[in-house]
């Protein structure tokens, strides 16, 4: 039997991706850094200042700020993003999440976000789902970002079961790299890419019951 279900947030429960790449590509247009789709695959999953970091390389601009201006050009990029986020409403919940939780609540199993975004609280306040959840990592009380199974093991302390009854669901290869680390169960939430490593891949949660995982 799993006992705890832990979520990451974009490309899983809602997708902001979008407004995270309008963000990177305004910041990298007024550095003189050209973003484009495909480069920006590598900013999914991971922390807001290692994007910035791999952006800068991408430029060849890594030796060109001090760590104080590194920070400041990431405040900068996340007031944009969280201007954007003001558009997001529960209709933006991604096809079958808010069946998937009711039931998990429904069934008392408690659930749990693992996400490295700070913004993740206001995220689900938009999304109207805040209180389907139990806990929220908090990434600045993290030391190490994804693939490392940090973030896991830290979601399953906070929701009270051991990592190897729990869940995890990811949309990142990080992410599935994490989960599994962590000693959990993954399914991967994929459209297309592969994600190697997962125990089970689904499109939609319209594919899956929180009973039928909950029983694995």
């Amino acid at each position: 039997m799993k006992k705890g279900f832990v979520f990451d947030l974009d490309g899983v429960i809602t997708d902001t991706a979008k407004f995270h790449y309008i963000a990177w590509k305004e910041l990298g247009h007024e550095l003189g850094i050209e973003i484009d789709l495909q480069f920006n695959e590598q900013l999914k999953g991971i922390s807001r200042m290692d994007s910035l970091e791999r952006i800068l390389v991408h430029g060849g601009r890594e030796n060109d700020f001090t760590a104080e201006q590194k920070e400041e050009l990431a405040a900068k990029k996340n007031q944009h993003y969280v201007t954007l986020l003001q558009k997001l409403t529960p209709e933006d919940l991604l096809l079958g999440v808010k069946d998937f939780l009711d039931q998990a609540q429904a069934l008392g199993i408690p659930c749990a976000i693992a996400s490295a975004s700070k913004n993740a609280p206001f995220i689900l306040e938009k999304l109207g789902v805040i209180d389907e959840f139990d806990a929220i990592v908090d990434p600045a009380t993290l030391t190490k970002g994804k693939p490392d199974p940090e973030i896991f093991v830290k979601a399953c302390e906070l929701i009270h079961v051991a990592p190897g009854d729990a869940i995890g669901f990811e949309d990142a290869q990080a992410g599935i790299q994490g989960i599994k680390g962590a000693g959990m169960y993954a399914v991967g939430v994929s459209t297309g890419e592969a994600l190697d490593g997962a125990d089970k891949i689904i499109t939609h949660f319209t594919e899956i019951t929180a009973k039928e995982l909950s029983e694995l």
